[in-house]
């Protein structure tokens, strides 16, 4: 037989222990599985309640939507920054208060998500002092925005630190002076921040993908790819770094007092006219100097005057009229409209370039190139924008073999258009390949069904002579752009 005392021993122990297990929370309960990886024995519904925050009904989110349910344990595994904790995961190391940047203000711990601040602290971020040592003037001077508006009228200062009116609770008001106003961002008609379809920051709306306005309310029809596309400059630029992209369209920065154009306008912000004046003064007229035109950020000069805002004046002996005739030769526009004509002389664009070339820049080396910069297909050489075809081969860019290895039957097969006609009815077929009318000089593509006179014509010229026409639209040569390849965007003439 056992001593009496080994007895009261075992029956403090068996005490102790069931007061122990009574402390762990239900949902901890190491009796849940008979062992790892065993059924649950308790219900779906029971698991449920046990991992839902205490007064939340069935069918609420469970642990804190931060975790998943396993059998009444919260198990969190989220993968947002910071660290989520807690029996049903409602802990976020990261979810305190700052202030001016600090969280707690440097005056506190956070614990589960708030402030436990330091002697002689308090407030939701532990910002204000229990006893200030300032004057009310300090104090007051402390608490004023950079237009000296004290917590910019939208709060109260405390010991030279503002306390924002956020009566209802909602602390859309906030910022180191109460600048932030994130009931600016409340669609009017849903109610809801940004619509639904954006996040809100300070009092502006920064939508979501597919999406603008200042809440967000529009949705746009197009791709955030296509936008981009559109945007794109023809530096590779979204609006030419002047201008938001806005569903494909660009706003560009400046805007007149007027209404009127800008400083910077264009489709995609590239054309800016400061570029013209001397002395930047947006409300003066006062372009290249007065003795020229601003096009696009590029001034052109009247006769007489150059340089890169005409301000120099030019000692020319000839005319107006003879300095251009001189610049036009066989041409029916001066520098066979790839130029700038000054005194009778020629300076061909893009400058440096030396595809483009000859006395009056009759000769324009890049019509020899393919969309792809192959010079006359690889099978000739290019003089004065004509191809020079080796043997065997022919066609405007030596594209076409002369001796063909395949039977009649595959190459027509090869030069039918989508509707079966063979090259559109626009043009012949040699060896698989469509070669379109010479007597239609505008008819082109691969299967001839593209026709240039779709492209926007200037000064009489397709393309303006700057750049080749593709199937109805204009590629322009690097530092050209516009609808018509009109607009110069390149370095400055030399």
């Amino acid at each position: 037989m056992r001593p009496p005392g080994f007895r009261n021993f075992l029956l403090l122990v068996s005490s102790l222990l069931f007061a122990g297990l009574s402390a762990v929370p239900q949902s901890f309960s190491p009796s849940l599985r008979s062992w790892p990886g065993a059924a649950c024995r308790l219900s779906r519904a029971e698991s449920e309640r046990r991992c839902r925050a205490p007064g939340q009904p069935p069918g609420a989110v469970l642990c804190h939507g931060r975790g998943r349910c396993d059998c009444g344990v919260c198990i969190c595994h989220v993968t947002e920054p910071g660290m989520f904790f807690g029996p049903l995961c409602e802990c976020h190391e990261w979810v305190c208060e700052t202030y001016d940047g600090s969280t707690c203000a440097g005056h506190g711990k956070c614990d589960c998500g708030k402030c436990k601040c330091d002697q002689g602290w308090y407030g939701d971020a532990c910002q204000y002092p229990t006893n200030c040592d300032l004057t009310k003037k300090k104090s007051n001077q402390l608490c004023k925005n950079s237009q000296d508006i004290i917590c910019s009228n939208a709060g109260t200062c405390h010991c030279g630190r503002c306390k924002c009116d956020n009566s209802d609770g909602s602390g859309l008001v906030y910022g180191k002076f109460c600048e932030c106003d994130d009931r600016e961002c409340i669609d009017d008609e849903t109610e809801e921040i940004c619509g639904g379809h954006g996040k809100c920051y300070c009092g502006n709306c920064y939508c979501k993908a597919g999406w603008h306005g200042d809440k967000c309310e529009f949705q746009c029809d197009i791709t955030p790819w296509e936008s981009k596309r559109r945007c794109t400059s023809p530096d590779g630029k979204i609006c030419s770094n002047r201008g938001t992209c806005v569903c494909g369209e660009c706003t560009c920065h400046d805007v007149d007092p007027t209404g009127d154009w800008g400083d910077i306008h264009g489709d995609t912000c590239e054309c800016d006219e400061r570029d013209c004046r001397a002395v930047y003064d947006r409300y003066s007229d006062d372009f290249c100097s007065g003795h020229g035109q601003c096009n696009c950020g590029r001034c052109d000069c009247k006769a007489g005057w150059y340089g890169k805002k005409c301000e120099h004046p030019q000692s020319c002996t000839l005319s107006a009229e003879e300095s251009i005739r001189k610049c036009q030769g066989s041409s029916d526009l001066p520098c066979s409209g790839r130029g700038k004509c000054e005194c009778g002389k020629c300076t061909c664009y893009p400058p440096g370039d030396r595809r483009v070339y000859g006395k009056t820049c009759e000769c324009d080396d890049r019509r020899c190139e393919d969309l792809d910069g192959v010079v006359c297909g690889g099978h000739g050489t290019c003089s004065c924008g004509r191809c020079v075809c080796e043997r065997g081969w022919f066609g405007k860019l030596c594209q076409h073999p002369r001796k063909c290895n395949m039977t009649e039957e595959q190459s027509k097969n090869l030069c039918e258009s989508a509707d079966g006609t063979l090259c559109s009815g626009k043009g012949s077929c040699h060896c698989g390949k469509c070669i379109c009318s010479a007597e239609e000089w505008y008819i082109s593509g691969e299967f001839c069904d593209c026709d240039d006179r779709d492209c926007d014509k200037q000064d009489g010229l397709i393309c303006t002579g700057n750049g080749i026409c593709s199937c109805g639209n204009c590629e322009c040569w690097d530092g050209w752009n516009g609808n018509a390849c009109e607009i110069w965007l390149g370095s400055e003439y030399p």
